[in-house]
């Protein structure tokens, strides 16, 4: 930790927007004496909360959510199974392994396309 700041303070994005990160994809760092990666998807803000909660879900009951209180964000990997997930007008397809953050305080969906389908969400309120 250089000039008293973390590592993951020098990654985090500056704005609220959706991000997209494959799985396999993101900013690694890498163990020289382990056999052992880690890669960085989201710091969390200095004063945020977050709840986490695993996301079991089947095609054809969409979860249309309004949008939460301003600040809000979600973050979501897909553990299993593909979905359709962001904000409401704008959507992506994640496999297994693929994570994503978007503004919650805005309407956003998560619809899975097969059986079965199951993720991570982590709520962030701001």
């Amino acid at each position: 930790m250089a000039l008293d700041i973390p590592f993951a303070r020098l990654l985090e994005p500056q704005e609220q927007k959706t991000q997209v990160i494959r799985r396999g994809e993101g900013t690694k760092v890498v163990a020289e004496q382990a056999h052992y990666q880690a890669i960085l998807l989201a710091a969390c803000p200095p004063g945020a909360r977050r709840d986490f909660y695993l996301l079991l879900t089947q095609p054809g009951a969409d979860r249309i959510s309004q949008p939460h209180p301003p600040g809000s964000v979600e973050h979501i990997i897909v553990t299993q199974g593909k979905a359709m997930v962001g904000l409401t007008e704008a959507p992506e397809e994640l496999g297994e392994g693929d994570y994503i953050c978007y503004p919650a305080d805005q309407a956003h969906i998560f619809k899975a396309l097969e059986p079965d389908t199951q993720a991570i969400l982590v709520s962030e309120q701001n």
